[in-house]
């Protein structure tokens, strides 16, 4: 095992997940590379789940595990953020929807604490990298319908009726609190931020059946039902605010609870300190940069595709562009 080192910016390995519904916008978008002949609906960039470990790409931490580095690190890594059950507090994905995702639902806290075992809240919320020009998401229900009648449209095969259709483009970004029902729209590539928890309950899945097994993929109905919000359908959370300057157009997009989302935008030849106390994370979508620390002598390379990130213990971290630059910045609030 390595000596301990201080903490640094990191990029990890992505962890790429075959999907039914999937496609290949994340290379041909994002620019990674993916394993020939095989949808791939998700990438995960971050990730500290009991079957899924993110595993640093390059660098002198290379080969070693977040959850490692969680451990070594210990505050040096999250600046007074709390661990989400022991564990990194955030997952951090790209999805890619050839097809619509089925319809879902994941449990609130107080569920997850009553299910137990790896069951956990999952709080979520999509950033549109890039849509068709039909594209769009379904998140909630239309006003006033009862459990019965959605379990009735669920056997007649009719639940899309009961859905909120949103249409979306690139740039628009949607909170999905834990309890909301929702379906990724085909054609559509996001970036999820989310709470670490892999814990989907199916209700509906466009009577597709999985051409490996010939069979409908297996729906949770019961435990779906449990968890959806059939109250008030109103969301919370995506006021949007901006703060501009000659170089930098900074804009607010989710404010929750578990996390806060922005999304930023430098121009060409910035050159400026990165002042964070706690941890972020840097999702590029466009554009190239390179980030050094200690005093320059140890630099990241960072481009399209790139999930960046910096601890809260990272030592004169500094940021140049090279192009103008767009990224996603995901940070956690403090209590």
């Amino acid at each position: 095992m390595p000596g301990t080192m201080k903490p640094c910016p990191l990029i990890f390995k992505p962890i790429f997940k075959p999907r039914i519904w999937g496609g290949r916008k994340i290379q041909t978008r994002l620019d990674k590379p993916l394993p020939p002949n095989v949808n791939i609906g998700e990438s995960w960039e971050l990730a500290d789940l009991e079957n899924d470990q993110s595993v640093v790409a390059s660098g002198p931490m290379e080969g070693r595990t977040l959850r490692e580095l969680l451990a070594e690190w210990g505050d040096d890594s999250l600046g007074g953020i709390p661990l989400f059950e022991e564990r990194f507090p955030l997952l951090i994905k790209y999805l890619d929807a050839r097809e619509h995702l089925s319809v879902q639902v994941h449990p609130d806290a107080a569920l997850a604490a009553q299910l137990g075992g790896s069951v956990r809240v999952k709080n979520e919320a999509w950033y549109i990298v890039e849509a068709d020009a039909d594209g769009c998401i379904y998140r909630g229900l239309v006003d006033g319908v009862t459990p019965d009648q959605f379990k009735k449209a669920l056997s007649d095969g009719r639940v899309e009726k009961l859905l909120n259709r949103i249409p979306v483009r690139a740039g628009d970004a949607y909170y999905l609190p834990s309890g909301t029902v929702h379906a990724l729209g085909g054609g559509v590539l996001v970036a999820e931020v989310q709470t670490p928890s892999d814990t989907t309950y199916r209700v509906y899945d466009w009577d597709r059946v999985d051409q490996a097994t010939g069979q409908p993929r297996e729906l949770h109905i019961d435990e779906a039902m449990r968890c959806i919000n059939f109250g008030d359908q109103n969301i919370e959370g995506e006021e949007r605010s901006h703060v501009a300057s000659v170089w930098t157009t900074i804009t607010r997009l989710v404010t929750c609870e578990s996390f806060i989302i922005e999304r930023v935008r430098m121009v060409e030849g910035l050159d400026q300190d990165i002042p964070y106390e706690q941890l972020v994370v840097w999702m590029v979508l466009e554009g190239r940069a390179v980030v050094s620390w200690d005093d320059g002598k140890s630099r990241l390379d960072v481009s399209r595709g790139d999930t960046v990130l910096i601890p809260a213990g990272a030592n004169q971290c500094r940021l140049q562009t090279e192009t103008d630059c767009v990224w996603i910045e995901v940070t956690i609030p403090k209590a």
